[in-house]
């Protein structure tokens, strides 16, 4: 049977369901799924890919990337397509996992970027060891579909329907662009439900030559690491990957691509580790802080422009980035303190962090960058509701290690 023909089974949307909501899932979903559930909201769109009937168009859209300047292209299917082939990823994802490589971490099932880390961290405090890291540029954008369809068609040769669905899908020339229709080389979609799986297959290739070849190696999509005891082996280990890059006609960003020995340590998905010391990596700091700067900046404008007191404009910079720092999640995206505090092992950055976060809530404060914006306390700070991110780190150490007793 054709995993097509699960997409109007509704035990198969039950069980989906069940997954997102064992996760962070945006409340938005947690609302709405249930309901496209029951109301059997997907039965037309698997009613059309029975019929073999075209596809609406994506969307294309330029957003912007996060603390940066710099752009980039996603695409949308609407809705409830776009819905529909959300179960058709997660049904994908597992039904072919096992064709890849254990050192692939990407977008699969009881595997995550930690678990990347905390393999490449194990492998390099065994014995000291040199990197190499690189970052394929606009990496799900840049795939031609010419080449990635044989790869996908390998993958699916048990599935001839599915193929031809997905194959229809990539190979449609146009897009909607602002209500235009526009011809685009669109590779697979950044930001369509299906590019995770795409992502994988493409260079599944390359993660198992160096999963046989025993190389201690990593991958989560477009982000690439493989470690070495010395260092002609890992240029030699990227010389293999440059090469099977270009062979797939993708390149390799030179300004996140980048070499280091064992006393310079590593940096990889967020995390850096120097003799023995894991800790968050220096450029997720500058991204927060970044963040911090800008909505501080922002609110202080919001309470001067509208006379409001500047301790509101205070306390909601802290509700924000407690959400996002420490508290719960409550959508998709985790807060630090579940991403990172299980990993790390000191509180370096994240003094830095704390104490740019004061800062800007003495200014937001203040409306003062000069020594005057010191005569508000770490007291008045935390009347308002602030929390520092190394105390809550020295909260969860306790709760961690009850929960690891427990399980043992």
């Amino acid at each position: 049977m054709s995993l097509l023909q699960r997409l109007s089974e509704e035990s198969a949307w039950q069980q989906f369901y069940a997954y997102k909501t064992s996760l962070s899932c945006h409340k938005s979903m947690e609302k709405d799924l249930p309901q496209f559930i029951e109301q059997r909201s997907y039965l037309p769109v698997c009613q059309q890919i029975e019929n073999s009937m075209d596809f609406p168009l994506p969307c294309r859209a330029v957003i912007n990337k996060s603390s940066s300047s710099r752009k980039r292209v996603v695409y949308a299917y609407p809705e409830p397509h776009n819905t529909v082939l959300k179960l058709l990823t997660y049904l994908l994802i597992r039904q072919y996992d096992h064709l890849f490589a254990g050192n692939l971490y990407s977008f699969r099932p009881h595997r995550t970027a930690k678990d990347a880390v905390r393999r490449i961290i194990s492998l390099s405090c065994r014995q000291p060891m040199y990197m190499y890291k690189a970052d394929i540029s606009n990496y799900f954008n840049s795939i031609p579909a010419s080449r990635f369809l044989p790869e996908l068609q390998q993958v699916l040769s048990d599935d001839p329907q599915l193929y031809q669905f997905l194959s229809r899908l990539l190979t449609a020339p146009a897009v909607n662009a602002d209500g235009q229709i526009i011809a685009d080389k669109k590779g697979i979609m950044a930001g369509t439900p299906l590019s995770s799986f795409y992502a994988n297959v493409y260079l599944r290739e390359l993660d198992q030559w160096f999963y046989e070849q025993r190389i201690p190696y990593a991958r989560y999509s477009d982000d690439i690491i493989v470690l070495a005891p010395e260092m002609n082996q890992v240029q030699d280990h990227a010389e293999t990957i440059r090469h099977f890059l270009l062979q797939r006609e993708l390149h390799i960003n030179p300004d996140k691509e980048s070499f280091a020995s064992p006393a310079e340590g590593w940096t990889f998905l967020g995390f850096c580790c120097r003799n023995g010391t894991i800790d968050i990596a220096p450029v997720t700091v500058s991204k927060i802080k970044h963040k911090m700067r800008r909505k501080a900046r922002s609110l202080r404008r919001w309470s001067d422009r509208g006379g409001i007191d500047s301790r509101k404009a205070a306390a909601a910079f802290i509700r924000i980035f407690n959400r996002k720092l420490i508290d719960e999640p409550q959508d998709s995206e985790l807060s630090w303190s579940k991403w990172f505090f299980s990993v790390i092992n000191t509180t370096s950055s994240l003094q830095c962090i704390d104490h740019y976060a004061q800062d800007c809530l003495r200014f937001l404060i203040s409306g003062s960058r000069t020594k005057s914006r010191y005569n508000i306390r770490y007291q008045d700070l935390k009347s308002l509701g602030y929390q520092s991110l190394v105390n809550a780190y020295y909260r969860y150490l306790p709760s961690a290690q009850c929960q690891n007793d427990a399980g043992t």
